[in-house]
C-alpha cells in the first residue's frame, strides 16, 4: 500500500465516520475532506473543483428544478386527485399510493414525490380514521424504489451512469435502468402492500395518524369568475369536492350581501363569492379544483399570478392592523396583497372577510407576490408562521409543464442532444413561462447534496487513479475466491446496501461503483451487471431513518422510532437482493 492510498483510505474512513456520527453537516464534511486532500497533495489543485462541472452534478441540480416545476404547476396533484380515495381497504390504498409514488419518483426527485403524496396520504388516513403510520412508511419505501426505474429518478443512478462513461466511454442511457428497476419496484410494492405494513410495530399502530395536527382553519372568500365550472351548480353539489379537500362551504355572498343560511340549494352565479372554511393548503386546493379565483385577482394575478404565495401571520397587540378591516386598509390597492382568510379561535363569521375588524390574536391569510407579502407583513408588524407559508399552484400550466418535460426526455433519448442540455432547455422554458420564478430556481436545488457530490468526485477519482479501488476489489475477491460471479455480485450489493443504510446514497455510489468495476475486470466479466447492482443497492436504504431523506421526513409525522424501520426494511432489502440478482444477470449478462 502506497502513502497516497493509505492517506485516501484514512480520509474516506474519517468522512464515513463523521457522516455516521451526524453532528456535522455532510456537505461541510465532504468539502473539508476535499480541502485536506488538496493540501496533502493527493488531489491536484487544478482538479479540486472539477466536480462542480461534472455532468452528474449538473443533471441532479436540473432534475430538482424540473421536479419543482412539476409540483408548482399542479401536475402531480392532478394525477393524485384521481387515484386517491379514503374508502378503499388499507392494502388497496397502500398499493395504489405506492404505484403512484413509484411512478412519480421515476420522473421527478423521489423526495419531492413523497412530499406531495405524504400530505394526501395523511388526509386519507384522517378521513378513514386510521393511523397514518400504517401507510406512510410503505409510501416512503415505494418512492425510493420508484427512483430506480430511470436514470433521473435518483442521484445514485446518475452517479453510476457517469462513472460508467469514465470506465467504458459511454454512460448508461435514460431507460437502461428501467428493466431491473421496474422489476425491483413492482416486487417491493407488492411486498409493502400485502405483508410489509403488517410488520409495523403495534405501538405505532395505536398512534393517531393524521389526527394530531393542529392546523389553523380560516374563513375565506373565493370569487366565481365567468368561466368557472361552478356556475350553475349549487353549494351542495360541491360538498363532495369540499370533503376531498377538507373544506367546508359556509355560504354565498352576492352583490355584497351574505345570503341566508348556508345557501346549499342556491344556484351559483358568476361574480358570486363562496364562503369557505379550511386550512391554507385545503382552501388553495379547493379554489383551484372548483375553478374559483381570489378577490382582487386583477391587481396581482390572483391564484394564477407569477411567484405567488400564501402566508399565515399572527396579529400581535402592537400591529397596525388592529381595529381595522381589509376594506379600510385597502390592501389590494396600496399593498398589492389580498386578505384571503381570517382565523379567530375557530369562530365562524356572518360578516364578509373584508369587513371583519381585525383583533389581536387573529391569524390572517395573505395572498400575493412573495416580495409584496413579505413587505406587508413587516409594515403591519405581523408575526409570520414559517410552516404556514405555501406557494400557490399554477394549475393552468400543468399540461405545458408536462409537455416541456416529455419533449426534453424525448430529445435526450433520441440523441438529439445530451440529457444535461435537454434539461437545461426545459428549465429555461419553465423560467420564461413563469412556472418557476428566479428565486424558486435556486430554492429547488438541494445545495448540500450538490456540494457533497462535487466535493467527493475528485477524491473518488484520486482513489481510483492511485489504485485504491483496485486494492479494495482484490481484497473482496480474496475472501470470496471460491464463489461464482453471481454470488460475488450479490455480496457487492449487500455491502453497498449496508453502507447506504448509514451513509448518504450519493457518497455510497461514488465509492462502490469504481470498486465494482475493478472486481468485474478481475473476474474478466462485463462491468455493467456490477454497476447496475451498485445502483440498485445504493438506492435501497430501508433499515434506518438516516439512510435516505424520505425515511427522515416521515419519522415525525408517522410517529416512528429509529428501530421501527428495520422490521419492514430488512425483509424488503433481502427481497430486493433475491429479485435483483437474477434480473440483472438476465438483462445485463456477465
Amino acid at each position: 500500500m502506497t502513502f497516497e492510498q493509505g492517506f485516501l483510505f484514512a480520509l474516506i474512513g474519517g468522512v464515513f465516520a463523521l457522516l455516521i456520527w451526524g453532528r456535522v453537516r455532510f456537505d461541510l464534511v465532504a468539502f473539508g475532506a476535499l480541502i485536506v486532500a488538496v493540501l496533502a497533495g493527493v488531489v491536484p489543485a487544478d482538479e479540486a473543483f472539477m466536480g462542480f462541472g461534472n455532468p452528474a452534478v449538473v443533471i441532479i441540480a436540473l432534475v430538482l428544478i424540473v421536479s419543482r416545476a412539476l409540483l408548482s404547476s399542479g401536475s402531480v396533484e392532478f394525477i393524485a386527485r384521481y387515484v386517491v380515495s379514503a374508502d378503499r381497504s388499507l392494502p388497496a390504498h397502500i398499493g395504489i399510493m405506492s404505484l403512484v409514488g413509484a411512478g412519480l419518483s421515476a420522473v421527478i426527485n423521489n423526495v419531492a414525490a413523497l412530499a406531495v403524496l405524504m400530505t394526501i396520504d395523511m388526509d386519507a388516513a384522517k378521513k378513514a380514521k386510521r393511523a397514518v403510520a400504517l401507510s406512510l412508511m410503505p409510501l416512503s419505501f415505494a418512492a425510493i424504489l420508484g427512483g430506480m426505474i430511470t436514470m433521473i429518478g435518483t442521484p445514485p443512478n446518475i452517479v453510476v451512469a457517469q462513472i460508467r462513461e469514465r470506465a467504458v466511454g459511454e454512460p448508461f442511457g435514460m431507460f437502461d435502468f428501467t428493466p431491473v428497476g421496474l422489476v425491483c419496484a413492482l416486487a417491493g410494492i407488492i411486498f409493502v402492500a400485502t405483508v410489509g405494513w403488517r410488520l409495523i410495530p403495534v405501538s405505532r399502530k395505536n398512534n393517531a395518524g393524521g389526527e394530531n395536527s393542529d392546523t389553523e382553519r380560516f374563513v375565506a372568500e373565493a370569487k366565481v369568475p365567468e368561466d368557472s365550472k361552478s356556475i350553475g351548480q349549487r353549494p351542495r353539489d360541491l360538498y363532495e369536492l369540499g370533503d376531498d379537500n377538507d373544506v367546508s362551504i359556509l355560504g354565498i355572498v352576492r352583490r355584497g350581501r351574505r345570503l341566508n343560511g348556508f345557501a346549499a340549494g342556491e344556484e351559483i352565479r358568476k361574480n358570486d363569492f363562496l364562503v369557505l372554511e379550511g386550512n391554507t393548503k385545503s382552501i388553495e386546493a379547493f379554489i383551484g379544483a372548483a375553478q374559483l379565483s381570489a378577490p382582487g385577482q386583477d391587481a396581482h394575478g390572483g391564484l394564477t399570478g407569477k411567484s405567488m404565495t400564501l402566508v399565515e401571520a399572527v396579529v400581535p397587540h402592537e400591529s397596525r392592523m388592529i381595529g381595522r378591516t381589509a376594506h379600510d386598509l385597502r390592501l389590494i390597492q396600496r399593498r398589492g396583497v389580498t386578505l384571503l382568510g381570517l382565523s379567530r379561535q375557530g369562530r365562524r363569521f356572518r360578516q364578509r372577510v373584508r369587513n371583519l375588524s381585525i383583533k389581536a390574536g387573529d391569524v390572517v391569510l395573505l395572498l400575493g407576490p412573495e416580495a409584496r407579502v413579505a413587505q406587508s407583513v413587516e409594515w403591519f408588524g405581523l408575526w409570520p408562521i414559517e410552516q404556514g407559508r405555501h406557494p400557490v399552484i399554477q394549475r393552468h400550466k400543468a399540461l405545458l409543464t408536462i409537455g416541456v418535460f416529455l419533449a426534453a426526455v424525448a430529445a435526450a433519448v433520441m440523441g438529439l442532444t445530451s440529457l444535461p442540455i435537454a434539461l437545461a432547455v426545459a428549465v429555461g422554458l419553465y423560467a420564461i413561462f413563469n412556472i418557476v420564478g428566479p428565486r424558486e430556481v435556486y430554492e429547488a436545488v438541494d445545495w448540500p447534496v450538490i456540494v457533497l457530490l462535487a466535493s467527493l468526485i475528485p477524491i473518488g477519482v484520486a482513489l481510483e487513479e492511485s489504485g485504491g479501488t483496485l486494492l479494495i476489489a482484490q481484497s473482496v475477491l480474496a475472501v470470496s475466491s471460491d464463489l461464482p460471479p453471481w454470488a460475488i455480485l450479490a455480496l457487492v450489493m449487500v455491502v453497498t446496501m449496508t453502507m447506504s443504510d448509514f451513509l448518504n446514497n450519493v457518497a455510497t455510489a461514488l465509492v462502490a461503483a469504481p470498486i465494482s468495476i475493478n472486481i468485474a475486470d478481475a473476474l474478466q466479466v462485463s462491468p455493467d451487471p456490477f454497476l447496475m447492482g451498485v445502483a440498485v443497492a445504493a438506492s435501497c436504504a430501508f433499515l434506518t431513518p438516516i439512510g435516505h431523506q424520505n425515511n427522515t421526513i416521515i419519522m415525525g409525522p408517522g410517529g416512528y422510532r429509529f428501530g421501527d424501520y428495520w422490521r419492514m426494511g430488512l425483509p424488503l432489502e433481502i427481497l430486493i437482493i433475491v429479485v435483483a440478482v437474477p434480473t440483472i444477470l438476465f438483462v445485463w449478462p456477465l
